[in-house]
């Protein structure tokens, strides 16, 4: 049985035994419900002891280590490690997400704290930082963040009396924080003479600015604002874990062992010694402690949870327990009872009830326990000790029967017998004995045929053989009781195993992911009945397999909870539960087996929710079951959008050719031209990897994009125009629900979405910052505010904004493959689906993060690739297009049905009124009903039906169709072609747009006397373009191999064609029929020239290195030009048709005699005086200017000379096209810079006239056409060129002034420490100024080590406090501006100097100061606006330049 599919049956959680006592603190707590909450391993835990039942919380996939709940008691608010770690907030009646928090903290959230409204959450990170974080937690957004301390910090807490304030305590320090705008400034505490400087583990705030904490040494502090003003000693014996308060007032637990009550002014009240109760044990260490009402929770060190009933406080009662610290290995289960046996290296073994979820019996060992064993009748439970013995106990009383010792190394696995009689002991000495039950254990065999220690054992049903895994990954077997080894293939072939605990063989090879170590899975066991199994791994992964499992990479369901390796698994004798064991989080689960169900019954259990992929998902392995991938949607899927250098680079790389900038600036260079270009029209559209990227805007106009360029495309009058903000391939556009506005995304290495209004073409808000590499999809929310947007990195990133604002709202990973659409629910904004390669998500947002489920298939199907996706007429209908021509109708998450709508895939589909519409592979339009009952109608795009208006021809018949759109009585149909058509609802068909299918132009060749042009493509047509107002395509013609470049004949009645593979043809200009066709290279054809005059003779250049000079007459080959060491890449005739000047990849500028071909070295100087017929070529010393100065990473790819000799255009690699004035001599010319295509311009040609420059793009396959415009012709549109890219330096240079203070440089002071080391006292001891903000030292000095500062806290207080400023002389102007204002009608002048703020009184002559900055302010504005009189802004000089710390103050109300 070779299937590879995941089993149907599943496992749920039902019970966790432990609690996370350990590094840990402050995280058990009673919740509005009287439920009990805690976390333990990667689950948060609600407890009901009252019914005795859990619930989970499984939003984490790592520990989680901290936990705070929210003041109305019903949200908790937990924090995980990890490399990337979140916060979640959950809700603890339905353990769902509410919010999530993330991408800020690093290494894992050590404590968390909500303030008193609730509002708020503040967190601290385990960075080396120890970040401090203030989150606006319900929308997921940062508020506030700072550097902690430099060591841990252990506790955070509101200051629940006074708004905004917060304090933090941990090693040797507590801090008091007051937030204030987005800043958070700390103020150390001041321990002074009252008490020793120590670690602080835990605080509490009360009235009037009071806070107490406990230390490490067991005392109580007790501070009023930043000082300590008395101590309580000796509170506890040992350091104070856990503080809580409560109305009654406050709770404190120690590492003593005890609880002890204080009343509200820390009066003692009462202690509770829980060493000395029924359930204590010497050294019990409280880690956490409630007090509400008369119950008080206990938490401790070794993973029990108490609770206490204050009136009976010698009785605690014991309701959780778990292992200690130490890890966890050994499970058994009994063979005939509900019980499960756990051993861990705290040396306990216990029992545990799967029936009743209890601990029944606990035993101590003297050695830490790694495996054990029931025998089969459940009298005797064997354990594996490290140090290589093993005991055997009773299981009734725990009492001892025996103790044996031969091996020296761990006993990592032992098993009984079926039969009874036999007890194999399997040790990391590479070998296994052979114990006799009946002989009181006597060794009666060993089995030494292993190299590596002993993993797994497994006996026969007839207990006659036992196989053994190694560490080595060897799969033995032996004979039994004797151990002789067996060999023989014959032999093993008919043996029944009684159980299936081994991780290597041929029934569990499907277990093993495709790459991996061999050590990973820690435990198997399998399950014959119900044909199932259950594996544990190294990734905290429990998973469910079918069983037997004979190929790599099975599918699988998998289960997260706990955090590190689980080590065990184990299904109980009856089948009914798995019980699995997690080492480093010593924590056992109890999961419920619930078997293949019906459909019916399946569909209430909705899935978990959850941030990761965790319940239930299907495997990582390539699923053998699912069809082949349609090829076009494969190639799509292969294309890649990364750049080696993006546009974005070029600052960088410019500030790289430094050198060579200021050796070009002192030389005279040639003025940019003036005439211009300007964007005109545009062939082209995106659809052979876009999608749903064409709209009709509210005016009737269709909008779209190609290339760089958002296009506004009016067809009545069949012009266009441009929204030109973005600088690299557009890949996908969005319409907003009033069809005005449009948000188009690009690619990038950080990429931006723009949003544009379609009428004045300008911005309206650009998004950047979250998305790398490019953005492939977004969608704006009904309601128009919000906008959800996809990128084309490895996690293919769903970000959600107010677009507005310009603000992230939330972000989430989509998905490890593409993603092609995501939609906004209509009718709720907080949710969206997400389709791609096999992918289906429904999102909802929370906070800071998206909670996706996976579209839940059921036995229908299974995850198909999905190409696009609508909402329906409901907010929980959705509906999505298959990649194999099937539509999906959803409800919440759940598929309901499939409809058959096209052969192939569907690749788009929009929602109408009433109905929808749907387009496929297939080239059919069809228009459904609003169930998808019925197919209304169908429309075939076929050549047949296109009207008389259409604005060229259509490729083939039944295009793939990529977009759709209805409006104006039309349906709008975009084809993978590149064609845009325009559907009537009554059948004709009207083509508007077409450009060049996927592949890249490269040949371009204008008509030397006609406004029509030629282009020729990998896409293997050769195409007549218009250039007249009426813009369309004339005539197309399918080749045999993709071309790369075209030329008309002098008098245009010929056109020749270079083909890729070496041979080229000459057809009629005007039918495209061919005259003649040769081969004689093997190579690509890269230019081809007809001789100026008559036309006699043809040149073709070819990749290998040679140019063939043809006779057009007599169709025979004349000459051949050799000596090129490259390939050809441009090609000249002088005007008599005697000379080729060619240009190579090796950028050598060579020139042939014609038409012999023989070579000739001509000086630069005669080159210029030769009259070229034309010129395109991109070297020698009349264009040397147009080489950038980043030449070596970018080329110049074509050029071409207007007719009259001024103005020389060029493309280059970077999508720029740009115009010199002609001959452009020395290096770097000034020119005018255009951006439209997207990445390399391949060409460039002038029309006949000069009227118009036509460009193409490489890969962005459009067909650019641009006005040339004459000096002087300015009228007021925006100039869509950026003059050059020159640096204003080179413009006749800056005053001396204006120089000197260009070239400051503001950050070598901070780095320097020793300018002004008499600094004086530094700000961290100016105790008691009241004026002067408490900071940490600034970086003009390193700061003291710790002890000197306690010493000097007594010794320098005193003068610090009577020095006041009073007077400063000085003022900033040397590098400042705009720095001096009047306030108050004139009474007062405001300014700056140093690191103070001055308010100077005109009248009385006297200042008063502003001195929170820290380091020299370098600006200063006052804010006009009437409701802010005297609000000013001033920003300061740091180490961080970028960190502006603009510090409001109110004047003169200091």
């Amino acid at each position: 049985m070779a299937d590879r599919s995941a089993p149907s049956c599943h496992l749920r959680l039902e019970w966790v035994y432990g609690y996370r006592g350990h590094q840990c603190r402050n995280n058990l707590y009673y919740t509005a419900a009287k439920e009990i909450v805690y976390f333990v391993a990667g689950v948060g835990v609600v407890y009901s002891p009252r019914e005795h039942r859990q619930k989970f919380y499984l939003g984490h996939q790592d520990d989680i280590i901290s936990l705070a709940l929210h003041p109305e008691r019903v949200l908790v608010a937990t924090g995980q490690v990890g490399k990337e770690p979140y916060i979640c907030v959950w809700d603890s009646y339905t353990v769902q997400t509410v919010s999530v928090l993330k991408d800020v903290h690093t290494h894992g959230i050590a404590c968390l704290a909500f303030d008193l409204d609730g509002q708020r959450l503040v967190s601290v990170g385990l960075d080396s930082k120890n970040t401090v974080c203030v989150w606006d937690w319900r929308k997921g957004k940062l508020l506030s963040m700072a550097p902690g301390h430099t060591d841990r910090i252990f506790d955070i807490s509101w200051d629940l009396y006074q708004p905004n304030k917060i304090v933090s305590c941990g090693v040797k320090h507590i801090k008091f924080w007051s937030l204030c705008g987005n800043s958070l400034t700390p103020k150390r505490g001041v321990f002074g003479k009252t008490g020793d400087l120590q670690t602080i583990l835990c605080l509490a705030c009360a009235r009037d600015e009071v806070t107490y904490s406990g230390a490490l040494n067991g005392d109580i502090y007790v501070w009023k604002g930043i000082n300590l003003v008395r101590t309580i000693q000796g509170a506890h014996a040992a350091g104070i874990f856990s503080m809580n308060a409560c109305e009654e007032g406050f709770a404190t637990g120690g590492r003593d062992g005890c609880v002890r009550l204080w009343d509200l002014n820390f009066k003692p009240i009462t202690v509770i010694d829980l060493r000395e109760t029924d359930q204590g044990y010497k050294g019990l260490s409280v880690r956490s402690v409630c007090w509400r009402g008369d119950h008080i929770l206990v938490g401790t060190q070794d993973s029990e949870i108490f609770e206490i009933v204050v009136h009976e406080r010698n009785k605690p009662f014991l309701i959780m327990q778990g292992h200690c610290e130490g890890e966890l290995w050994a499970l058994a289960v009994h063979p005939t009872k509900p019980l499960a046996m756990t051993g861990s290296d705290d040396r306990s073994v216990r029992i545990w009830s799967l029936i009743d979820h209890a601990l029944i019996a606990r035993c101590n060992m003297d050695e830490p326990i790694r495996c054990a064993a029931v025998s089969i009748d459940g009298i005797h439970l064997a354990l594996g000790m490290k140090d290589g013995s093993f005991t055997v106990l009773r299981v009734r009383d725990m009492t001892e029967v025996v103790h044996i010792k031969d091996r020296k190394e761990a006993i990592h696995e032992l098993k009984y017998s079926p039969d009874g009689n036999f007890l194999a002991v399997g040790s990391n000495d590479s070998s296994v004995d052979i114990y006799g039950v009946v002989q009181r254990y006597k060794k009666i065999g060993e089995c030494i045929g292993s190299l590596s220690f002993i993993t797994h054992m497994d006996w026969s049903s007839d207990s006659k053989y036992l196989q053994t895994n190694d560490g080595n990954g060897k799969r033995l077997f032996y004979r039994m009781p004797s151990g002789k080894e067996v060999t023989n293939k014959e032999e093993l072939k008919g043996i029944q195993w009684a159980t299936w605990t081994c991780v290597s063989g041929l029934e569990v090879n499907g277990i093993w992911p495709k790459y991996s170590d061999i050590s990973d899975i820690n435990s198997v066991d399998a399950n014959f009945i119900g044909q199932v199994m259950v594996t544990a791994d190294d990734y905290g992964i429990v998973k469910l397999f079918r069983y037997p499992c004979l190929r790599k990479g099975a599918k699988f369901k998998k289960y997260l909870g706990h955090s590190a390796h689980v080590t065990n698994v184990r299904w109980s004798h009856d089948h009914q539960w798995v019980v699995s064991i997690g080492g480093a989080d010593h924590s056992v689960f109890q999961w419920k087996f619930i078997p293949d169900r019906k459909l019916k019954d399946s569909l209430h259990i909705a899935p978990q929710e959850s941030l990761v992929d965790s319940n239930s998902d299907e495997s990582d392995s390539d699923q053998s079951d699912v069809p082949e991938l349609d090829s076009e949607i494969e190639q799509e899927t292969q294309i890649t959008y990364r750049r080696q250098v993006y546009k974005e680079d070029l600052p960088q790389l410019k500030e790289q050719c430094k050198e060579k900038r200021k050796s070009a600036a002192s030389k005279r260079r040639e003025r940019a031209p003036g005439n211009s270009i300007r964007l005109h029209f545009v062939h082209g559209y995106r659809g052979y990897d876009c999608r749903s990227n064409l709209f009709y805007t509210q005016t009737g106009e269709i909008v779209y994009h190609v290339a760089a360029v958002g296009v506004v495309y009016n067809r009545q009058q069949n012009t266009q125009r441009f929204y030109l903000g973005h600088d690299d391939d557009i890949l996908c556009l969005a319409i907003h629900p009033l069809k005005d506005y449009v948000a188009t995304g690009q690619v990038g290495r950080d990429s931006s979405i723009h949003i544009w209004d379609t009428e004045t073409i300008k911005p309206i808000s650009v998004l950047k910052g979250y998305h790398q590499y490019g953005v492939c999809a977004v969608d704006f929310s009904a309601d128009g505010k919000r906008l959800a947007s996809v990128g084309i990195d490895d996690n293919h990133t769903i970000v959600l904004w107010d677009w507005k604002k310009g603000e992230k709202l939330s972000a989430v990973r989509g998905s490890k493959d593409k993603i092609f659409v995501v939609k906004i629910n209509p009718y709720m904004p907080e949710k969206l689906i997400t389709v791609g390669i096999k992918h289906m998500k429904f999102w909802r947002r929370a906070g800071g993060g998206l909670i996706g489920r996976k579209g839940c298939i059921g036995p229908l199907g299974r995850t198909d690739t999905m190409m696009c996706a609508v909402y329906g007429w409901t907010e929980e209908m959705a509906f999505s297009g298959t990649s194999t021509g099937d539509v999906c109708i959803w409800r919440d998450v759940f598929l309901i049905k499939a409809v058959k709508a096209h052969d192939g895939p569907v690749f788009s589909m929009h929602a109408l009124e009433k109905g929808f519409v749907t387009g496929g592979k297939d080239g059919v339009v069809a228009l459904w009903d609003d169930t998808f009952e019925r197919c209304l109608k169908t429309y075939a795009i076929k050549r047949a039906a296109l009207a008389p208006g259409s604005k060229g021809l259509l490729l083939e018949d039944n295009p793939s169709i990529r977009a759709i759109s209805l409006g104006h009585g039309h349906i709008l149909v975009g084809t993978k072609n590149g064609e845009i058509l325009e559907v009537d609802k009554s059948g004709p068909i009207t083509l508007l747009v077409q450009g060049h299918m996927e592949g890249e132009v490269w040949g371009l060749a204008t008509h030397p006397h006609l406004p029509i042009c030629a282009t020729v493509s990998d896409d293997k047509t050769l195409r007549i373009w218009d250039l007249s107002p009426s813009h369309c395509m004339l005539a197309v013609r399918k080749l045999k191999k993709g071309g790369r470049c075209c030329c008309f004949s002098p008098d245009g009645k010929a056109l020749a064609v270079g083909l890729n593979d070496g041979s080229f043809l000459i057809v009629n200009a005007d039918t495209l029929e061919d005259l003649v066709s040769f081969q004689h290279r093997k190579d690509v054809i890269s230019e081809i020239r007809f001789s100026p005059g008559a036309g006699k003779y043809l040149a073709v250049a070819s990749c290998d290195n040679f140019v063939d000079i043809y006779n057009v007459m007599s169709s025979k080959r004349v000459g051949i030009c050799k000596g090129a060491s490259s390939y050809i890449t441009h090609m000249d005739w002088d005007i008599r048709g005697k000379l080729l000047q060619v240009n190579t990849g090796a950028k050598e500028q060579l020139f042939f005699e014609a038409p012999r071909g023989k070579k000739q070295t001509i000086p630069s100087l005669e080159v210029e005086k030769i009259g070229w017929a034309s010129w395109t070529s991109v070297l020698g010393s009349c264009c040397e200017g147009i080489w950038p100065i980043i030449g070596e990473v970018t080329d110049v790819t074509a050029s071409c000379l207007t007719s009259d000799s001024k103005v020389l255009a060029t493309g280059d690699d970077f999508g720029f096209v740009k115009l010199f004035r002609y001959p452009a001599k020395g290096k770097f010319g000034k020119f005018k810079r255009y951006v439209a295509h997207s990445t390399h311009v391949t060409n460039v040609r002038w029309m006949y006239d000069d009227s118009l420059l036509v460009t193409v793009g490489g890969a962005d396959t459009s067909l650019m056409l641009w006005t040339y415009e004459m000096e002087g012709h300015r009228d007021s549109r925006q100039c869509d060129s950026e003059e050059s890219d020159l640096d204003s330096e080179e413009d006749g240079g800056y005053d001396s002034d204006v120089t000197r203070e260009n070239e400051i440089n503001y950050t070598i002071k901070a780095l320097s420490t020793n300018i002004r080391p008499m600094f004086g006292i530094k700000p961290h001891l100016q105790q008691k100024e009241p004026t002067l903000d408490e900071r940490p030292p600034v970086s003009r000095a390193l700061p003291q080590p710790e002890k000197l500062q306690t010493n000097n806290v007594g010794k320098k207080k005193r003068p610090i406090e009577d020095l006041i400023l009073e007077l400063v002389f000085g003022y900033r102007g040397r590098d400042c501006r705009n720095n001096v204002h009047y306030l108050n009608d004139g009474a007062d002048v405001i300014y700056h100097t140093a690191s103070i703020g001055i308010l100077y009184n005109v009248a009385t002559g006297s200042q008063s100061f502003y001195q929170e900055h820290n380091d020299d302010i370098l600006c200063l504005t006052v804010n006009q606006h009437p409701k802010f009189t005297n609000v000013v802004a001033t920003g300061q000089e740091t180490q961080q330049i970028c960190q502006l710390q603009l510090l409001l103050f109110m004047c003169g109300m200091q």
